[in-house]
């Protein structure tokens, strides 16, 4: 059996299985504050990822009340300097994919790739400003730090849910799954910018039981149809600087962030697999 073959087997029970319902038993567990089960899941996630505590805010694992008080945990101050010029990396994890905007296609993987329009919930008029654009796929593994941050600063005017499918978006699946961050449940947040548009896009994913923003908590609609939340109006315009948290997962995923054509620069060093820190510079403004 080839490789390629092998793969592909490897993803296709992520088909079969249910995934929302898989992941919502899973947040159940995470939220529990049961000190049994909390503390032993907690340890075995410590020595299973070899997670370094000595970076949080909160060093003791088994002091936080529930597994996702300790998954989204805080880090201490200045573990995580934030660069005072450029794009900073919006997340601790590793680079997926990294490079321009062909025309509306974002490259995800060898043989595939994904639409603007796909991506941001079918709007043309979201995906324009970004046509030719730059784009930066961040992976957040389930060791690193969970909180993601602004990639620049900017003011924030809308934001959109759109419902999906939940499946893993580790590289494995990444180069299986056709449009696999444009066919899972997300949340996009656009924001104005001195430089013009910005759009940072969080990809939920397998057993990811939430997705959170600082301005509206938990995003969970009603009913899993796609939202626009408006923030335009005077009374609800948000300004958030380069660094400041914007968003967290329950579990692990993916960052997407987006400019517009002939904003911004990516370092050269950065490609497929590099590792990147919350807040190091990883892009020169044009």
């Amino acid at each position: 059996m080839t490789d390629s073959a092998l793969n592909r087997l490897k993803v296709l029970p992520q088909y079969c299985v249910p995934q929302h319902l898989l992941s919502r038993a899973a947040g159940l567990l995470a939220e529990t504050r049961w000190p049994l089960i909390k503390n032993s899941f907690i340890n075995f996630f410590v020595r299973q990822y070899n997670i370094d505590m000595t970076l949080a805010a909160e060093e003791n694992p088994l002091a936080y009340a529930t597994f996702n008080d300790f998954f989204t945990r805080a880090l201490k101050d200045g573990v995580r300097p934030i660069t005072g010029e450029g794009i900073a990396s919006p997340a601790d994890g590793a680079i997926s994919q990294i490079g321009p905007i062909d025309d509306d296609r974002i490259f995800q993987a060898k043989g595939h790739h994904y639409t603007l329009g796909q991506l941001l919930g079918g709007d043309a008029r979201h995906a324009e400003p970004f046509r030719n654009g730059q784009f930066a796929t961040v992976y957040l593994s389930p060791s690193d730090y969970h909180r993601v941050h602004m990639p620049f600063g900017g003011k924030l005017t809308e934001m959109v849910y759109v419902p999906g499918k939940l499946f893993s978006v580790n590289n494995l699946t990444a180069g299986q799954v056709p449009a696999l961050f444009a066919r899972n449940e997300r949340v996009v947040a656009f924001f104005d910018t001195e430089i013009g548009p910005m759009a940072v896009v969080l990809v939920g994913a397998m057993i990811v039981a939430s997705i959170e923003t600082v301005w509206e908590g938990m995003v969970t609609p009603p009913t899993r149809t796609l939202k626009t939340f408006d923030y335009a109006p005077v009374d609800k315009r948000l300004e958030l600087a380069r660094g400041d948290e914007m968003g967290r997962f329950k579990l692990g995923s993916t960052a997407i962030v987006l400019f517009g054509k002939d904003k911004v620069k990516w370092n050269e060093s950065l490609q497929n697999g590099s590792r990147v820190c919350m807040g190091e510079q990883i892009g020169t403004l044009l």
